[in-house]
């Protein structure tokens, strides 16, 4: 071997050992718990018990739920086993869930067992069950993608997909599968 192949040789290495030392004594990073990774929030309230109210000073919603977790600079506040109250003049619902969110926009997600109960004495719709439903509060819409079942006193229909205007009062099952009509 010549002189000259053994002092490349010898470069090559210390070049090499110089580039890979600080990935050879690097320690491993600690793991990060699943508390450090998701945010903290800003506050937490049990036992809750809220009113809010539209611009025009009106009764909007209320909500009672066993915990509220507010992730403010997120823009949103997680709801566990929450019962929401849609105040919409002689048209109001009562909404519940296991789970909820609520964005800063007003819109409102309910997951688990929702039931949405329309307080309104002889109607003709008085129980919708799904999975989930969506809800804009400002324009009183429900919506929901999963199966759906709403109930009355004389009937029961069971579907996929729901848009209701709380306004109107029209509820519109997206994709009917069975009604069954009970005597009167």
């Amino acid at each position: 071997m010549s002189s000259h192949r053994v002092a490349l040789f010898v470069v090559f290495v210390a070049a090499m050992t110089w580039l890979w030392y600080p990935y050879l004594t690097q320690t491993t990073p600690k793991t990060q718990n699943q508390s450090d990774v998701i945010a903290k929030p800003d506050y937490i309230a049990t036992q809750l018990e809220q009113t809010s109210y539209n611009e025009a000073g009106i009764r909007s919603y209320t909500v009672t739920a066993d915990k509220m977790e507010l992730y403010q600079e997120l823009g949103f506040s997680h709801f566990t086993m929450p019962v929401f109250t849609l105040y919409n003049g002689p048209q109001n619902w009562l909404i519940s869930s296991k789970e909820a969110t609520l964005y800063e926009n007003n819109t409102l997600m309910l997951e688990g067992n929702v039931e949405a109960k329309n307080l309104t004495t002889g109607a003709m719709i008085t129980l919708i069950k799904a999975d989930n439903i969506r809800v804009e509060i400002d324009a009183r819409l429900m919506q929901s993608e999963r199966p759906v079942e709403i109930t009355g006193p004389s009937l029961k229909i069971t579907g996929k997909g729901l848009y209701a205007d709380l306004n109107t009062d029209v509820i519109e099952l997206i994709n009917h599968t069975r009604t069954i009509y009970y005597d009167q």
